[in-house]
């Protein structure tokens, strides 16, 4: 049922929004106003409310590279299948990430064929299994955003404290600012307004998007997940362009504020330096990885084990790199729905419970 014929104060709420959003979008140029959500959580959300259908016509909700799986490179993916492959070497990875393809096969097949892997729910469970198994080497799959990089780091100085031989992390985190910066410097794809993420502004804080918004003159609004909190800022993004901004705005101050959480940076900037990183459908991206510091440098699987990540991508057909670019939507890829689906996913964006396409397959896919 469409959101709009709900009933209640919260129905209420969604209605007003909607009708103030259809008011600032009559004053805007007559073109389509496109507006980039830049979290995968995001993304879901606005599947799952249906919010697409609220708005008018001439405002195009487009998804960016937010799903941390999603933008995980090819290489990184066969780089975790070799280390598993490895005797006396167990893979510890998040459950998407064992689903993800690589080149020739997943994590997931080769582990059904001996390859040793375990799906964890975080860094310190992989530390656990490396004290609980000391004659295995443990490397922990090191994915996501700046959400998810303080238990990483929390981790790699437990591991060192504990002198823990057996644990290392093969990081491919990444920050989102850099990836954004990146979108709007090729010029590939128009973005009039981004709607940023609320987990990883609670670490990055919302002034960390003023560099960028100046930069650009783009409006970036951070917003929270519930249909309400997503309307509010895209009615700050709607606004900003009306009046001819682009400022930072934060739709989500009863948790996102404008420094972030300086301990959790403190602690990132401890463990992890900036690096130059390959992303899926963007290429190597200067200064958007984390690489872990010399200080950690035992610890880090990709000394440890003689690894390199390249950009390198083979999908057979698979258009993520374009979906994860906001350069089309999921049902544009000739495989989607088709050859691609949850059961049987030929790229990361329909394994990831995170990725646009499985959000678009689950919520957004009319039947044939």
């Amino acid at each position: 049922m469409s959101l709009t014929n709900s009933s209640g104060p919260t129905a209420g709420a969604r209605n007003a929004a909607c009708g103030r959003i259809a008011a600032l979008a009559a004053r805007l140029p007559d073109r389509t106003v496109r507006i980039m959500e830049v979290c995968g959580t995001h993304t879901v959300a606005i599947h799952r409310a249906g919010l697409k259908d609220l708005l008018p016509a001439k405002i195009k909700l487009i998804s960016g590279p937010g799903c941390p799986v999603c933008v995980t490179p090819q290489s990184y993916v066969d780089a975790l299948i070799d280390l598993a492959l490895r005797p006396g070497v167990r893979v510890a990875t998040y459950g998407d990430m064992i689903r993800v393809p690589g080149l020739r096969t997943t994590l997931e097949r080769e582990a059904g064929r001996g390859a040793n892997a375990t799906v964890v729910y975080g860094a310190m469970e992989a530390v656990d299994l490396a004290r609980r198994n000391p004659n295995e080497q443990i490397v922990f799959a090191g994915v996501g955003f700046e959400t998810t990089t303080p238990a990483a780091a929390v981790a790699l100085k437990l591991a060192r404290s504990e002198g823990l031989k057996n644990f290392t992390v093969l990081s491919a985190h990444k920050l989102i600012i850099p990836a954004m910066t990146a979108l709007l410097e090729s010029g590939q794809v128009r973005i009039d307004g981004f709607l940023c993420p609320g987990h990883v502004s609670v670490i990055i804080g919302s002034d960390a998007y003023g560099p960028l918004a100046a930069r650009f003159h783009r409006p970036c609004v951070v917003a929270g997940f519930q249909p309400e909190e997503m309307l509010a800022g895209l009615e700050m993004i709607l606004e900003q362009l009306a009046a001819g901004r682009g400022e930072v705005g934060n739709a989500y101050p009863r948790v996102v504020s404008a420094a972030g959480n300086t301990a959790a940076w403190a602690l990132i900037n401890e463990v992890f330096e900036p690096a130059t990183t390959p992303w899926r459908g963007l290429g190597e991206i200067p200064c958007s990885g984390l690489a872990i510091r010399a200080e950690f440098a035992e610890f880090d699987a990709a000394r440890r084990f003689g690894l390199t990540i390249s950009a390198r991508e083979d999908a057979h057909g698979c258009r993520c790199g374009d979906v994860i670019r906001g350069e089309i939507d999921p049902p544009e890829c000739p495989m989607f729905a088709t050859a691609c689906t949850p059961a049987t996913p030929v790229g990361p964006c329909m394994v990831s419970r995170e990725g646009n396409c499985q959000a678009w397959y689950k919520y957004s896919r009319n039947p044939a």
